[in-house]
């Protein structure tokens, strides 16, 4: 009998999707654009420096002890940021979802607040936290507090009433209720405001860096700038890129539905 062979990719015999090639030309492309403007000459020196400086700056970079520091001062404000905005949130939206009442008297607000640019209340922070790590974890924690607390209340929306039914029929806790149905009916809405405010949270914490501090990634990517240190600091813009990216990445695959 004749061996069957299985397509197991997008064609048979491609090592490459249609989708990773173009993928791949776009960045071939980009990067083709980027040396020729560097080499034309077109802008001020050094505003667009030449791939190879970039890559030199990079690797002195990351070999540079000083950038691990500052990364783990930027990763720590991040993350009790979010922890302290995203906690907020779920509460919040949790019990928004709950309650027919309470969401339609504050909900709109969130709608409302929710796309202003954070970093105006940057000053008020100052003031509250200081000019230390506090206010920087501050703005982080407002930031991711909206899209957690509207993907939330969503979420509870979404939880079959019949689960919700057989949770109070057996008296049910309020603990228990939120740990047995609500958060895991919720689950994929939830992280997925998780992911949008890391997102935000991140931003808000490197702009407030940028603004006033004298430590984290957010004060090197400046203080680069300010020295018109070009290379490093497209270097350090790569780095946040690639450090974004794969957090993003790490909460989208957990965002998806289980099997």
């Amino acid at each position: 009998m004749a061996a069957i062979d299985h397509v197991t990719g997008p064609r048979a015999g491609s090592l490459l999707s249609p989708v990773t090639m173009l993928r791949i030309a776009i960045i071939a492309t980009v990067l083709l654009l980027w040396e020729a403007l560097s080499a034309s000459g077109l802008l001020y020196r050094d505003v667009v420096p030449s791939l190879l400086a970039i890559t030199r700056a990079l690797a002195l970079t990351l070999a540079d002890a000083a950038f691990y520091r500052n990364l783990a001062v930027t990763g720590f404000e991040i993350i009790l940021g979010l922890a302290v905005g995203g906690g907020l949130g779920l509460a919040c939206g949790i019990a928004l979802g709950a309650s027919r009442f309470l969401s339609r008297a504050f909900e709109p607000y969130l709608y409302y607040l929710g796309p202003t640019p954070k970093i105006i209340f940057f000053p008020v922070m100052i003031m509250m936290f200081g000019v230390g790590p506090g206010s920087k974890i501050a703005m982080g924690a407002l930031s991711c507090f909206f899209p957690v607390a509207l993907s939330a209340a969503a979420g509870m929306r979404q939880i079959n009433p019949v689960l919700i039914r057989v949770g109070q029929s057996f008296r049910a806790s309020t603990l228990q209720m939120v740990t047995k149905v609500y958060l895991p009916g919720m689950r994929e809405p939830t992280l997925n405001g998780v992911r949008l405010g890391l997102g935000v949270a991140t931003i808000g914490t490197l702009l407030a860096e940028t603004k006033l501090s004298n430590q984290g990634l957010g004060f090197l990517v400046i203080q680069n700038y300010q020295r018109f240190d070009m290379p490093g600091m497209y270097a350090l813009l790569i780095i946040i890129f690639g450090l974004a990216v794969a957090l993003n990445a790490l909460v989208s695959r957990l965002a998806r539905p289980l099997r």
